[in-house]
C-alpha cells in the first residue's frame, strides 16, 4: 500500500504563533507542496502538547516537500517556539480501515 504518515508531536505555550507560522508556509508554498490532508490535535490530558498528523500521498512526495527552502525555514522556526523540541515519528502505511 502506498502513502506516508508523518507524526509531528510539539509542546508550546505559544500556539497562537506556531499556527500563524503554518498559515505563512502554506500560502509560500501554495502549488509546491505535497501535503494531502493535515490535522491538529490538542492533548487533552497534557497541557500545551499537540500532535500534528500530516499525510502525503508517498514517502517521495514527503521527501520532496521537505527539499522545500520554505519547509527547512519553517521547521526551525517552529522549533524556536516550542518549550522543548518536536518529535518527528515518519511512518510508512501498511493498512487503513474504515467501516
Amino acid at each position: 500500500m502506498a502513502g506516508f504518515v508523518q507524526i509531528i508531536e510539539m509542546k508550546t505555550s505559544r500556539y497562537d504563533e506556531v499556527d500563524k507560522l503554518t498559515d505563512e508556509w502554506r500560502a509560500q508554498t501554495q502549488g509546491r507542496r505535497a501535503t494531502g490532508r493535515a490535522m491538529v490535535t490538542k492533548d487533552r490530558d497534557t497541557p500545551n502538547t499537540y500532535v500534528v498528523v500530516v499525510e502525503f500521498p508517498s514517502h517521495e512526495a514527503a521527501m520532496k516537500n521537505n527539499d522545500l527552502p520554505e519547509t527547512a525555514q519553517f521547521a526551525e522556526q517552529m522549533a524556536k517556539l516550542c518549550d522543548a523540541p518536536p518529535t518527528f515519528r515518519n511512518l510508512d502505511l501498511e493498512k487503513v480501515e474504515s467501516d
